[in-house]
């Protein structure tokens, strides 16, 4: 995004730079280990395009401020591996109406879907209820670091798309992509009237 020109982001994250994450999350090196990853993030971005305004939030935020500071923005990018996270991600911009743009990555399989909110479409929390709070994340079941790249490639379009006025987003549907078979799928994702998100 920040080489495609968007003129302004906001990171958000409230962890450090390991040495565990150097192997999936390229922003960051060995000479970063132990910064806050949305300074080194900002950093390196800053690297790749001077010309756009990059604001670092290094807190976690409660659910009053974490919906305030999305309100501010034309979207949300997903990139977390925490359910409850994504949860509350979901929840502001389903309140102040901002697209979800959702990605997750794990083993050898990653989904993308995008989240708009209008009638009768679903909301990520219609999605995380069927597997619940306790999902494994890449940390624990393992990611191979490539799959991150494709799968924020793919969140880098769907935003591009949304930003532009331009194609269809992949609304109301997960994609997945199959690495092990370089194969892509969808599924129809169904809003659930009983959500506590977005249900009647």
């Amino acid at each position: 995004l920040a080489g495609a020109g968007v003129g302004q982001l906001t990171l958000l994250d409230f962890d450090t730079v390991s040495v565990s994450n150097l192997q999936r999350q390229t922003l960051h090196s060995d000479a970063t280990v132990g910064q806050p990853k949305v300074e080194s993030a900002r950093d390196a971005l800053a690297r790749i395009n001077p010309h756009i305004t990059i604001t670092p939030v290094n807190a976690r935020l409660d659910d009053d401020a974490m919906t305030s500071l999305i309100a501010g923005h034309s979207l949300v990018l997903d990139c977390t591996d925490n359910v409850s996270v994504r949860n509350q991600l979901n929840a502001g911009c389903y309140t102040a109406k901002v697209p979800l743009i959702s990605g997750a990555a794990i083993r050898m399989e990653g989904q993308v879907t995008v989240f708009t909110y209008r009638e009768n479409e679903p909301c990520y929390r219609c999605l995380s209820r069927l597997f619940g709070e306790n999902a494994l994340t890449c940390v624990e079941a393992g990611v191979m670091a490539p799959l991150i790249g494709v799968i924020g490639s793919l969140q880098a379009m769907e935003a591009i798309k949304l930003l532009a006025h331009y194609g269809q987003p992949a609304s109301g549907k997960i994609v997945m992509y199959d690495a092990m078979t370089c194969q892509f799928r969808e599924m129809k994702l169904m809003r659930n009237p009983g959500c506590e998100v977005c249900g009647q």
